[in-house]
């Protein structure tokens, strides 16, 4: 790790600011040094060329900064106050006045920490509601944003495969370090094709105006939700990047809630854009610019790790970023996958199948929330019945696997994979899920749960006490032990038993890397 440059390190003594902040947090991105005082934020670019941006002079630096305050007021109005010199006098470095400039600094008002949408999502604490409003914006936004010639030209089938091209170009020295030769294989050969097979398509999107001068780095990290939905950090050094399809601003945000691990909400905020927008020819690229700017955000993580400003420790969790966007990348290639949960009350189907959907950005459909959902109970109230009867009889059970399928053929239809949890302890069940995967052309496959009867029984005991959507006791348990009919109907490469006694993570990761091979 090199030595920060003199400017930075005077930019961290709080005397230097007029506001006299008790202190200043350094923060650093690929492309600038970030100041952070109580009241403002102030953003230093750095002398870099990374070929698709140069600020390695300081007129490009002050350039970009007065266009980064200019384009952000679209959709922040009020946290961009402007463009601040730093200069030297007398040999010491300040903020503003007279002075040779030596930088320039974008000045900001500071925004909410614990309003960021990034962070909201870590705790869960994003409604569809509050998404329903950023679509809202985005698509009045969009509607009031710049077109004309030169930006319909960046959604030209030469632009766009341009954009691609760089991209595999400028990844290739990180194949085998946080991408697979499998993945830039695999991602390189689908960008390639779905742009030559939808020619008819980009070109019509052109025609119909749909290329705008739009915010161009949608990620969740760029949104607060303070009085106003803020959205800010737009991209200011690159037209290229930032003119685009509406299409790929959507899928961007999409593809950051599945990055965020809310793939429901994902899903709001796609459908509720084109409720809205009424532009249902989103649907058709989706997934093609979910794929683009996953990978561009794999790059652009992976693109620190050449950074002589940050520090080795901070470069390794660089690298399992990086690594996870170039993953999601590519499970937008991939065929959609139907995955079933089987085995015996108490063996932990729930649990594994929460974990592997938070993991992987998978849907689930629980045969335990859609039951009470068509009896109408609650699904945190207990419902016991003897064993096959009432809501757990036959016939009711059949109501709730079909509910299921219903919605599981809808999900795989858009391209979602789709965690099914529940017992599947008829063959017939099984055979039903496999011919839905087939007709939509996915993937199926089952994990089957298993697990000592003597933890399986302080897990159902615990399970009653502390409270769950599950009716599962022990007594059922004994009952469904000679109840259910062996797994046959899968191969072998698609079936796998696994022992749920370890933690969730640790299982989940098996069966990840499992069916990864």
């Amino acid at each position: 790790m090199l030595e920060l440059p003199e400017v930075v390190q005077a930019m961290l003594d709080p005397q230097i600011y007029s506001h006299a902040p008790q202190k200043v947090e350094l923060v650093q991105t690929q492309m600038s040094f970030v100041f952070l005082s109580s009241e403002y934020v102030y953003k230093v670019k750095k002398p870099v060329n990374l070929g698709y941006l140069d600020y390695t002079t300081l007129e490009q630096r002050k350039f970009f900064c007065e266009q980064e305050v200019k384009l952000n007021r679209r959709l922040c109005p009020h946290a961009y106050m402007g463009v601040v010199p730093i200069v030297q006098r007398q040999g010491r470095i300040q903020l503003g006045g007279e002075g040779e400039v030596v930088e320039y600094a974008v000045k900001m008002r500071r925004l909410p920490a614990d309003r960021m949408m990034d962070l909201l999502l870590s705790q869960d604490q994003v409604s569809e509601e509050m998404i329903r409003k950023v679509a809202r914006k985005l698509v009045d936004f969009h509607q009031g944003a710049e077109g004309g010639a030169e930006i319909d030209n960046c959604g030209s089938l030469n632009v766009i495969r341009f954009n691609a091209e760089e991209n595999f170009t400028q990844t290739e020295k990180y194949i085998g370090v946080s991408i697979t030769p499998q993945q830039y294989d695999a991602i390189k050969l689908y960008t390639e094709n779905f742009i030559l097979q939808n020619a008819d398509l980009f070109d019509r999107r052109v025609r119909e105006g749909r290329i705008k001068d739009c915010h161009g780095d949608l990620h969740a990290a760029h949104i607060c939700f303070t009085d106003d939905i803020c959205v800010y950090d737009c991209i200011e050094f690159n037209s290229r990047f930032r003119y685009a399809d509406v299409a790929a601003e959507v899928s961007f945000l999409s593809m950051g809630l599945d990055y965020h691990r809310h793939p429901q909400l994902s899903r709001c905020f796609v459908d509720a854009y084109i409720e809205m927008s009424h532009d249902v020819e989103i649907s058709c690229l989706l997934n093609f610019y979910k794929c683009y700017y996953a990978y561009v955000r794999g790059k652009v993580e992976s693109f620190k790790l050449d950074d002589p400003y940050i520090p080795v420790e901070e470069k390794a969790r660089v690298v399992e970023a990086a690594r996870r966007y170039f993953e999601l990348s590519h499970t937008y290639i991939t065929s959609p996958l139907l995955l079933l949960t089987a085995g015996l009350v108490g063996t932990g189907k729930t649990t594994i199948a929460q974990e592997l959907a938070q993991r992987q950005g998978w849907e689930i459909i629980s045969s335990d929330v859609v039951r009470k959902t068509l009896a109408q109970v609650h699904p945190g109230e207990h419902h016991f019945e003897p064993f096959g009867e009432g809501i757990y009889s036959e016939e009711f059970t059949h109501r709730t696997y079909e509910e299921m399928f219903t919605r599981a053929r809808q999900s795989l239809l858009q391209g979602h994979s789709v965690v099914l949890d529940a017992s599947f302890k008829r063959a017939a069940e099984r055979v039903r899920a496999q011919a839905i995967a087939h007709d939509v052309g996915a993937d199926c496959v089952i994990i089957e749960c298993v697990l000592d009867e003597h933890i399986m029984k302080q897990r159902l005991e615990k399970r009653l006490r502390e409270g769950s959507v599950s009716d599962g006791r022990w007594e059922i348990f004994e009952e469904q032990k000679g109840d259910f009919e062996p797994i046959i109907e899968f191969p072998q490469a698609n079936h796998l038993v696994v022992n749920t006694s370890k933690s969730p993570s640790e299982v989940a990761e098996y069966i990840v890397a499992t069916f990864r091979k």
